[in-house]
């Protein structure tokens, strides 16, 4: 996998490391073009940044999360990084999260930026069934990748011991939102920010600016709520 590594200044003993995957249309170089990893580096987190090339072929062919435990996390352990953090935009939040289901105890932290969580059928079938809570998966075929993260998020418990914490951004106008707002009912209010706009660039990176002030990568999951001002983008949490 093609990757953009950008490490921060200060790193101490313990090293954390967060992957950001892109959308189906974008690239790695994307995050650096659009502000993200400026927005980490003018905070106060020292946390170091890999964005990666994780096009559609890898979903395709089913090995998003073999080729990322390959060429980026095990990698990465070797080097001595003890916390692995994600942040998914769009098809990125269902690598991120197919790779979190996969290594649960090896993720501290997935950032899901409007998530593509399964094709508009499946998250229709969802909402008429009164979201996840109540949806009856049925039998799944172990190639229905879609509905088999749809059941784990169905079980997923935001404080089980161990979980990895799932914080979520999306835009009111979001073409996924319906997905958005199946997920944002599994997690905690705190970790949910909706503010207005659509499935873009401008909008993740607000939704990420607010994110990042949140403190979210403070070890033991303590993250700060910022106020918000009635003059700025509302925010849910």
């Amino acid at each position: 996998m093609h990757t953009i590594f950008d490490m921060a200044p200060g790193q101490g003993a313990d090293r954390t490391l967060l992957v950001m995957l892109p959308g189906a249309t974008h690239r790695p170089e994307d995050f650096v073009e659009q502000g993200f990893i400026q927005t980490l580096r003018v905070s106060s987190a020292s946390i170091d940044v890999v964005a990666v090339d994780a096009h559609m072929d890898y979903y395709l062919e089913h090995s998003v999360v073999e080729r990322l435990e390959t060429d980026v996390i095990a990698p990465a352990r070797a080097k001595g990084y003890m916390r692995i953090w994600f942040l998914g935009i769009s098809l990125g939040g269902m690598g991120a999260l197919d790779y979190a289901r996969a290594h649960e105890r090896d993720v501290e932290g997935v950032i899901l930026l409007a998530p593509f969580l399964g094709t508009r059928g499946l998250i229709a079938e969802v909402v008429r069934a009164g979201g996840l809570e109540r949806w009856q998966s049925g039998e799944i075929a172990s190639n229905d990748e879609e509905r088999v993260l749809l059941a784990w998020l169905q079980e997923y418990r935001a404080d089980k011991p161990g979980s990895a914490r799932i914080y979520l951004g999306y835009g009111r106008g979001d073409r996924f939102s319906p997905a958005s707002e199946m997920l944002a009912q599994r997690l905690p209010a705190e970790r949910v920010v909706i503010m207005e706009g659509g499935h873009d660039w401008p909008t993740w990176a607000r939704l990420w600016k607010h994110l990042v002030e949140r403190e979210l990568f403070l070890a033991g999951g303590q993250a700060s709520r910022p106020a918000v001002s009635p003059r700025q983008d509302s925010a849910r949490g």
